[in-house]
């Protein structure tokens, strides 16, 4: 479902706004389960993600899974924050995101850096409790049974 709402077309001048929702939901899956969701599972969804937007092979996948790898090495510390600690936390992680994109984009085009891309985070910061409790509601619709 992430896959999807990622490639819906926003309108030219609110495609900066548009939330990262492989990055929200790869990052909830990884504080909850990260023996079962780790930074393979980010590198795959990644170079998906980099099919579906038709861009450079593989950055996607590997700044993702950088980010991951962050997030999975302090998951404890992140499991255990309150909620408005995490979505801070994440919308750091995602600004971070951008700009390793941007970086792996600018390596192997000429690329210019847009810093509206960065408000992305701020979104991703607002919706990170409603996916959260989401996510977990599904998690425990589906595991527990």
């Amino acid at each position: 479902m992430a896959l999807v709402l990622q490639t819906i077309p926003w309108p030219g001048n609110l495609v900066f706004l548009r939330p990262s929702w492989i990055f929200l939901v790869i990052s909830y899956w990884v504080l909850s389960l990260p023996h079962r969701v780790n930074v393979g599972t980010a590198l795959i969804l990644g170079l998906i993600w980099d099919l579906l937007l038709g861009s450079t092979l593989g950055i996607r996948g590997m700044m993702m899974s950088i980010v991951v790898y962050i997030i999975a090495f302090n998951f404890l510390i992140l499991r255990n924050s309150a909620l408005w600690q995490q979505a801070v936390l994440i919308a750091l992680l995602s600004m971070v995101l951008e700009v390793f994109i941007f970086l792996g984009e600018y390596v192997v085009q000429d690329t210019t850096f847009n810093p509206l891309f960065l408000l992305s985070a701020f979104l991703n910061c607002l919706l990170w409790p409603w996916v959260f409790l989401l996510m977990r509601r599904i998690r425990r619709h589906w595991c527990l049974r």
